[in-house]
């Protein structure tokens, strides 16, 4: 079975569960940190999918490190897959959860791309901008890179508004390559 439909399967049984008890919020709390350790920390991210460590060390890993701070039906689910030997699909499953959520709440990810942190209020423009767009909530993430030289980049599901400098410079540079006046020898 593909990794996707593992992760996906298990996140949906996560999320029903914690609708029915009552722990959603608390729950989508957890996977998120989870799924933040796991994008920050590459060594935890490869100890998860290393099969050499034995699965009960990498259960008291898991234990050690979010026992004390992560709610019991999230740990709970860490025992289970690790129990059935899938704690590899844990990152992939914090984050099928997460896009579970979102869809649960009604919420949208955007992605905005700038060379510089954004100000509080071309923050609102931007969330209102997507909030008009979708009309739904928005989850707006900065992303900072100074290759884009000026604008912005805007990703919004499997959409993107690109109005930065070097997309507008790489549109430029087709034109010119296309140009129709110049006579072949």
């Amino acid at each position: 079975m593909s990794d996707f439909k593992v992760a996906s399967r298990y996140a949906k049984s996560l999320l029903d569960l914690s609708i029915e008890k009552d722990f959603v919020e608390e729950v989508h709390k957890d996977m998120q940190t989870f799924f933040d350790v796991c994008n920050s920390n590459r060594d935890f991210h490869l100890m998860l999918k290393n099969p050499i460590i034995n699965h009960s060390k990498k259960l008291k890993i898991l234990d050690e490190i979010f026992s004390k701070k992560f709610h019991h039906l999230s740990l709970s689910i860490f025992k289970l897959i690790t129990s059935k030997q899938r704690e590899s699909y844990l990152p992939s499953i914090s984050r099928q959860f997460l896009l579970q959520y979102n869809i649960y709440k009604g919420v949208e990810s955007a992605q905005v791309t700038t060379t510089f942190p954004l100000t509080e209020e071309l923050r609102k423009e931007f969330v209102e901008a997507v909030e008009h767009m979708t009309g739904k909530k928005v989850d707006l993430k900065e992303i900072i890179d100074k290759d884009i030289l000026g604008g912005y980049i805007l990703k919004l599901g499997d959409r993107q508004v690109d109005d930065s400098l070097s997309g507008k410079l790489k549109e430029l540079s087709l034109k010119f390559n296309h140009n129709p006046y110049i006579a072949a020898f």
